[in-house]
């Protein structure tokens, strides 16, 4: 069973969205007749939109047929231990033409709870920000709920979140209960556990084609909200060549920054399956007896038996993660 897995590719799940743009199609290749294309679902294992791979002699199998069928062949022991037959992360490009809403997410236990569903935690790699796009992430002072409710009410509440002016390459650790919105003229990866928990809490009084507004969850927010958290939020990293230099490590995942130019010979040893996402260039990952590319805008799943592999570039920029 061991080596019927490769590299492997899946066929992207287009969300068309209200804020959504055309940057998937026209930046990174997303081919879709949908007219405001806001997520493509990279790798997913949520109930009804299961990945299925593109690529190879599995080609046509789901995301849930290979964990099912080669277990911790696929995603290591010890993840395989923990998850079972659930794959623990979601992994996204999202457009936003306009400003999504102010939300946040739950954590394991209220997501268990409430939604019997992982909690959310998520973050964030810009590829590409309009001039004077902003992402909105954390509050600008110190909040009570008091205070927060007040404004909520007033539909003030902007006044007191924090505004961060966003460039190429800059990356935000989205913590559970953290509130946050992406702004208008950023496109971003975004890795995260697999949830599709939000509790959205303002939508600009935007409303949809039917002029419906779309529902808001301020009771459920209020004692998910983290009012007491730092503003650790903001991820500085290395940038050195042709190794793995970290970004963020959670409990969920690790997610490291790779800059490939010329041949890079990679070792797994840590019983998991690795990602890589493709946000600059273009890359070969070649296994014995079998190779496969990566362009801007693409995604690879190495599953975790493979644990020997060659990266090859003139010049690329890779997201590297695992559990």
């Amino acid at each position: 069973m061991k080596s019927v897995l490769y590299p492997l590719k899946f066929h992207p799940i287009l969300k068309d969205k209200i804020w959504g743009g055309k940057k998937l199609k026209s930046l990174l290749n997303k081919d879709s007749s949908l007219p405001n294309i806001g997520e493509s679902w990279e790798i997913s294992d949520l109930e009804g939109d299961t990945s299925m791979v593109k690529n190879g002699s599995l080609e046509g199998q789901s995301l849930k047929h290979l964990l099912s069928t080669y277990k911790e062949i696929l995603i290591g022991k010890k993840n395989y231990n923990t998850y079972g037959n659930k794959f623990p992360l979601l992994i996204k490009f999202i457009d936003a033409k306009e400003d999504l809403s102010i939300q946040l997410h739950p954590n394991d236990e209220l997501a268990a709870k409430r939604h019997n569903s992982f909690g959310k935690t998520e973050m964030w790699f810009v590829m590409q920000a309009d001039d004077d796009a902003n992402i909105i992430v954390g509050f600008n002072q110190s909040v009570t709920p008091e205070l927060y409710l007040e404004h909520l009410k007033n539909k003030s509440l902007t006044k007191i979140l924090n505004f961060d002016k966003v460039k190429n390459g800059d990356t935000y650790f989205i913590d559970v209960g953290r509130v946050h919105a992406i702004g208008a003229g950023v496109m971003l990866a975004e890795i995260q556990q697999t949830s599709d928990i939000t509790y959205r809490v303002y939508d600009w009084d935007r409303k949809d084609d039917k002029g419906n507004e779309r529902e808001l969850h301020n009771d459920l927010a209020l004692d998910a909200i983290g009012f007491d958290m730092d503003d650790d939020f903001r991820i500085d990293y290395e940038k050195n060549t042709n190794q793995s230099n970290q970004m963020v490590s959670c409990p969920y995942f690790t997610t490291n920054y790779l800059k490939i130019k010329g041949t890079v010979q990679k070792t797994n040893n840590h019983d998991s399956f690795m990602i890589y996402l493709c946000v600059n260039g273009a890359a070969e990952i070649r296994i014995p007896n079998y190779s496969e590319t990566i362009k801007k805008g693409e995604t690879l799943l190495l599953p975790a038996a493979i644990t020997s592999y060659e990266i090859i570039s003139q010049s690329a920029e890779l997201l590297e993660v695992y559990v």
